[in-house]
């Protein structure tokens, strides 16, 4: 795969969370060589599909999450806190923080800050703690600190309320290819019955790709306290 120049970081609160909404740039980088890791703090096991027992559809959701990221040349971690009952506390914070110096990311990907979910509302506050943390030198946990530089917030139909596309990547056909292929793993992409989640990510990349004048793109969102646009003339 060649020299690996980044390590994307991408934090969802639930397995499938960033396939689906940052899976096609997470492939694009990954065929560039880049280092791909996938965090989910919960499996999002609640989902289950009819009939089906619930615990079983978590170690089912834990290898599909696997799956996807080595797919990518990559690697997932998944936690094992129950699906909708993810806290709002330091101690969620600092597992993410030790989560983040040990893969050491370039970028972190994670939810916007609003949601019809509330484990990704819970989500957003925890990253963007747990990234203060994880840089923070002084303070101390059992590996020495590491910042992350960029933070994005990905374009989820679940936290829609006050996104406003920011940042435009684009990723070319294989990359579209290759994370199609690997987000049809999860079941619930193709199966569920409630919302038909390919369908709707699959043209949201091309209508982003159109508006951005490229063929498929995903778009982001930043900290609005880093949204200034840089440049020395009006031209």
């Amino acid at each position: 795969m060649g020299e690996q120049w980044l390590t994307i970081l991408a934090i969802g609160g639930h397995v499938g969370d960033a396939e689906l909404t940052a899976g096609g740039v997470l492939a694009s980088h990954a065929l560039k060589g880049d280092r791909i890791v996938t965090l989910a703090l919960t499996a999002g096991e609640r989902g289950v599909p009819a009939g089906q027992d619930m615990a079983d559809y978590r170690e089912q959701k834990v290898r599909e999450a696997e799956q996807f990221a080595a797919m990518l040349g990559g690697e997932a971690i998944v936690f094992e806190i129950p699906d909708g009952e993810l806290e709002d506390s330091d101690e969620m914070r600092y597992r993410v923080c030790d989560v983040i110096r040990q893969v050491k990311p370039n970028v972190i990907i994670t939810h916007f800050k609003n949601s019809m979910h509330k484990d990704h509302m819970t989500t957003h506050r925890i990253v963007n703690d747990a990234r203060f943390f994880a840089g923070l030198a002084s303070f101390e946990r059992e590996l020495p600190a590491h910042f992350a530089p960029k933070l994005y917030y990905a374009e989820n139909w679940e936290d829609a309320v006050d996104y406003k596309p920011y940042v435009y990547v684009d990723f070319n056909h294989e990359a579209y290819e290759l994370w199609v292929k690997a987000v049809s793993t999860h079941w619930f992409v193709t199966g569920s019955k409630s919302f038909p989640y390919l369908e709707y990510y699959k043209h949201l990349a091309r209508v982003r790709g159109i508006e951005a004048r490229k063929q498929y793109a995903e778009t982001f969102m930043v900290p609005e306290e880093t949204m200034r646009l840089r440049q020395d003339s009006l031209l």
